[in-house]
């Protein structure tokens, strides 16, 4: 029988199995203090309990199951740790710091199955899917190494979270709930290449969190271009999910829209996507493309910063993401793309 994750429990099953192990129920509360108020899910740290339960936790419950592996920071403060888990793959979790305010960017599976063309995220395909524990560890991690907890929570790194509902859907719950952590999903984006049936599962959850949906494109044609086949829906069906989002949620809709030179970034496709988002009251986030390979690179600043101005003309809420980490390769994947050519080389 598997164990199950400390960052899972509830406080009827830490009540169960403390009162199976002979202690007093109180120590149930005392557990979840420190799991969910204190970010610690190594016992050894939890000094108000006795130290034979300390030793009864770690070996009945799976405590933190991840560990930093490597730390790259950029001069903006950017921070993208990769974060080795127990069977060896790794995974990245980005801590993007603004102004008063700090983000946490991170993922829901280990590799990519949708493989955007200009992503390192998709590069070697889905390996698996991360569990619900081990999306929280990445949220104690960036925690424990910064110091902070985050203002923001982005799911934004590695994976197609709407693939991964059911993980993720755990994890989020832990995340909001208020016997647990807390965090209002207000301040939780939740990120999509678009993946339909999975929007409206995550409708289901009737929880405000922010969708992002990675548009990337105005037309069908051009989208095929960018995202293959497999997992690709059409733009009418994706925006109907989107209509849908916020009639239900009650919360706009983020369109992404990564530009790449002489591809999307044209003056055509702006006033296309700027009648797009009015027409769907949606805010868009143009993105510069992170080079990643030679097929697709940056458009030059004067055509980003005309593309933004014919859709701010239009009254169009619109946020160009600026350059966070170019330095500690903070475009989604290339950390762990890295780790995996060093691994391979060494064996």
């Amino acid at each position: 029988m598997s164990l199950k994750a400390l960052a899972n429990c509830t406080y009827s099953d830490l009540e169960s199995l403390v009162s199976n192990l002979g202690q007093p129920v109180f120590r149930a509360k005392q557990i979840m203090e420190w799991v969910f108020k204190h970010y610690e899910l190594d016992p050894d740290r939890m000094l108000n309990l006795p130290l034979k339960l300390r030793e009864e936790l770690k070996s009945k419950l799976i405590c933190m199951s991840s560990e930093i592996k490597e730390v790259s920071k950029a001069s903006d403060k950017t921070t993208k740790l990769l974060i080795s888990l127990s069977d060896d793959e790794a995974i990245e979790m980005v801590i993007i710091p603004s102004h008063q305010r700090i983000t946490f960017c991170l993922s829901t599976q280990v590799g990519c199955p949708v493989g955007c063309r200009f992503c390192a995220s998709g590069e070697g395909g889905l390996v698996r899917n991360l569990k619900a524990h081990e999306i929280i560890e990445q949220l104690y991690h960036g925690i424990a190494h910064s110091g902070k907890f985050p203002d923001n929570i982005v799911f934004m790194g590695i994976g197609e979270g709407l693939l991964n509902f059911d993980n993720l859907a755990e994890a989020l719950e832990k995340i909001t709930e208020a016997d647990h952590i807390g965090m209002s999903p207000r301040r939780i984006t939740i990120s999509s290449s678009g993946y339909v049936p999975g929007i409206y599962r995550l409708i289901e959850l009737g929880k405000p969190f922010i969708l992002a949906v990675s548009l990337h494109a105005v037309d069908d044609e051009t989208r095929s271009e960018i995202i293959p086949g497999k997992l690709r829906y059409p733009i009418a069906e994706i925006l109907q999910a989107c209509d849908d989002y916020e009639n239900k949620i009650g919360r706009m809709v983020t369109f992404e829209y990564t530009m790449l030179a002489g591809v999307n970034d044209s003056a055509a496709a702006a006033e296309k996507l700027a009648a797009m988002a009015r027409g769907h009251h949606a805010k868009v986030n143009l993105i510069p493309c992170n080079e990643t390979s030679e097929e697709f690179k940056r458009p030059a600043e004067i055509d980003i910063l005309n593309f933004r101005d014919i859709l701010e003309k239009t009254g169009v809420t619109v946020m160009l993401r600026l350059e966070k980490g170019g330095k500690v390769a903070a475009a989604c994947g290339q950390l762990r793309v890295k780790h995996l050519k060093k691994t391979a080389d060494n064996d």
